[in-house]
């Protein structure tokens, strides 16, 4: 069995299956370089102190990194110091390492580590041209980025936008191989079941106000600049100037809440607060729900909360700049996509939604499982087994595997 070395972050809900799938097939070791507290979730941009409530260390082996770091954490290149991760490494005898990304430092030391020892380095990234830059740092950046993600033996790609960015960097389709995003869709999918027949659906939408026939739409993040939720609440306000009724519901926290309810209170918006709801609980949260809203700007490189949505049937309307648009929204069948900031262009397509599951809804329920059905756990570790087959053939002696990150 070949073995297969990680390093990562720290322990991350979307992480822990694919995690488990290569454990299945592949000799895994996951080196975390931090362990988040539940303040750091806080200061994350959660806006609330928690720990999350489905296991993540679960179903492979995994060891903490020491990090040296003055200032540790994960928001910044220097929070993650690892300098062990060399003699991790040297002591496995991996035939390939995966490497989030090149963001932290600990990244950064294992990509190294795995040169010196030749070890095969795999990508994974979810990084896409739609993140707003200014064109001379654009221009900047081509010549560094394309020798550095060609030193590379082999990517995977999440996306469609993500695989554009990699060949736009000159990245040969040899190298590429598809691992999407994904979230565990059965456990999303049978909690979202249980809170329907446990009553907990009809509980969350009596507490709206929803009868059965409501059209309640649904924003689910953290409550921070990127994530855009004023334009989620200022589309509902558009709507109600038209006559048309929706309820707007925000599951989530964070520092805009107060401008926030401010500016729901003097629109007069028919929105209800539901705060943070950890990964148990929020599928009940999609179910009660009739569709999800994520109108996030180019920083939003894939937006798994629409993967979450999806896998409790329900569909998204985004902005055109969220990553996994192409990928997971067919316009009037699993969704609709709309230009990023344009409200007015978001509350039609919320009111063309509302129309469309009044009288399709089971059809549009069925599109969306189908959908999402391709951003499973499963394609996410084969596509990895095969990249991982690619670069040992290449490869005897083995160099690096580098999985997700952002660039």
């Amino acid at each position: 069995m070949p073995g297969l070395a990680i390093v990562t972050s720290h322990p991350i809900q979307y992480q822990a299956p694919w995690f488990r799938a290569l454990a299945r097939n592949v000799d895994v070791t996951v080196y975390f370089a931090w362990k988040q507290d539940p303040k750091g979730q806080a200061a994350a941009g959660f806006g609330t102190e928690f720990e999350w409530d489905v296991p993540l260390l679960d179903g492979y082996r995994y060891e903490w990194l020491t990090n040296v770091s003055r200032v540790p954490g994960v928001d910044a290149f220097a929070g993650c110091d690892t300098p062990d991760v060399a003699d991790r490494l040297a002591r496995g005898r991996f035939d390939a390492c995966i490497v989030n990304g090149w963001y932290l430092k600990s990244y950064v030391q294992a990509i190294r580590a795995c040169r010196r020892l030749q070890v095969p380095l795999l990508m994974r990234g979810d990084s896409h041209l739609k993140t707003p830059r200014h064109p001379l740092l654009s221009a900047a950046k081509y010549v560094p980025y394309r020798w550095g993600l060609n030193r590379i033996d082999a990517h995977l790609y999440v996306g469609s936008a993500n695989r554009r960015y990699l060949q736009h960097y000159g990245v040969p389709e040899e190298r590429l191989f598809f691992a999407p995003h994904f979230v565990d869709n059965d456990r999303f999918a049978a909690s979202a079941g249980c809170a329907r027949t446990s009553g907990d659906v009809q509980a969350i939408r009596a507490s709206m106000g929803a009868g059965p026939e409501a059209c309640v739409f649904l924003f689910a993040g953290k409550l921070i600049d990127k994530k855009r939720p004023s334009d989620f609440i200022g589309a509902l306000a558009e709507l109600r100037r038209r006559g048309v009724r929706a309820i707007g519901a925000i599951v989530g926290s964070g520092p805009l809440q107060p401008a926030l309810e401010a500016q729901a209170q003097a629109s007069g918006v028919d929105l209800r607060w539901l705060g943070f709801r950890n990964q148990s609980e929020i599928p009940a949260c999609y179910a009660a729900a009739n569709c999800l809203v994520l109108p996030s700007d180019g920083r939003e490189t894939w937006g798994l909360v629409v993967n979450e949505a999806m896998a409790c049937g329900r569909p998204a309307i985004v902005s055109d700049a969220v990553g996994c648009g192409e990928d997971l929204i067919e316009a009037g069948r699993t969704g609709d996509i709309y230009p990023v900031g344009n409200v007015a262009a978001l509350a039609d397509r919320m009111a063309a939604m509302a129309i469309r599951l009044a009288h399709h809804r089971a059809e549009v329920k069925d599109a969306v499982r189908a959908r999402i059905g391709r951003y499973s756990c499963d394609a996410a570790a084969s596509g990895t087994i095969e990249a991982l087959r690619h670069v040992r053939r290449r490869s005897p002696v083995g160099r690096t595997v580098m999985v997700k990150g952002a660039l």
